[in-house]
């Protein structure tokens, strides 16, 4: 199947009261484990890639290729968007020139003004190419490529004003943070996202940081509107930890357990499996 926009497969969720996963790819192995956990799933998926992880892995067009690629050679049937995550403006420009599905423009760092008037740009610039736009209205706490946030609340004033540029889809401050969820967190504020659900006439929401979230505060984030939740530090720890696991065994110095086919292996199969369970946590299984 083609790589699609993300904005039906997202408006679907939002009256479906269910969200789609969007998981961030760091390297191939990354890119398989979602593709498979989410065919496997029969469900709808986004891939992310976060500027610093697209450098790393040798460019926008590299990944954009390995995605589209592995969506011909694995046989991908379900809906799949390549999505930009927390991209400066020029980078959500580029990302549409070169063919990605969907972009986020992440201006929450900017005055609010500007943060607007950049958004109705990349809001112009995609829709004319057919791809879905993400933007982001309070910064969310903790780091993602050097964009630091505080973790603050949205104002549903603005978030009003952002969704009325003709987003698809709108990221929300409220509470939630990049990285491990410190003991001492408070949990996500749902009066926050309540009032925001209230005056953005049904667009749906985005749940950033979602690695760490108790299973019960997703769900009731989804029934107040979100459809789209992203994980990636929970990816990266399961494939840390089976890594690990596979060295301190020694079963790199077994035979040829070195070659790297065998060493990722283990990782690949846990970033599979905890696709799956998320996407399950999410309710998006059998939505394809």
């Amino acid at each position: 199947m083609a790589l699609v926009s993300a904005a039906e497969m997202l408006k679907q969720a939002r009256e479906g009261k269910y969200a789609v996963g969007a998981f961030n790819t760091n390297n191939l192995e990354w890119t398989k484990a979602i593709l498979q956990g989410a065919q496997e799933s029969n469900s709808p998926v986004m891939i992310q890639t976060s500027m610093g992880a697209a450098k790393y892995m040798g460019g926008y067009q590299m990944c954009y290729d390995i995605v589209k690629d592995l969506i011909d050679s694995m046989g991908i049937t379900v809906p799949v968007a390549l999505h930009l995550d927390h991209g400066e403006y020029e980078d959500a420009l580029k990302c549409i020139e070169i063919g990605y599905t969907s972009v986020m423009f992440d201006g929450s760092h900017l005055p609010f003004e500007e943060n607007l008037e950049k958004a109705k740009e990349v809001v112009a610039k995609a829709h004319a190419a057919g791809v879905s736009v993400e933007c982001e209205v309070g910064s969310i706490g903790g780091e993602e490529d050097g964009i630091i946030g505080s973790g603050e609340l949205a104002d549903p004033a603005e978030c009003k004003a952002m969704s009325d540029t003709g987003i698809d889809f709108l990221a929300a401050g409220i509470g939630n943070i990049h990285g491990s969820y410190p003991e001492n967190w408070t949990g996500l504020s749902f009066e926050t996202l309540s009032a925001i659900a209230d005056v953005t006439d049904g667009k749906p929401l985005v749940l950033h940081g979602g690695s760490g979230i108790p299973l019960e505060q997703v769900q009731k984030a989804i029934s107040l509107g979100v459809s789209k939740i992203n994980v990636n530090t929970e990816c990266q720890e399961v494939f840390a930890a089976a890594t690990r696991k596979y060295i301190e065994e020694g079963k790199d110095l077994e035979g040829k357990g070195f070659d790297p086919r065998k060493l990722l292996a283990p990782g690949f199969s846990a970033v599979t499996e905890l696709v799956k369970q998320r996407i399950e946590w999410f309710g998006s299984n059998g939505k394809a």
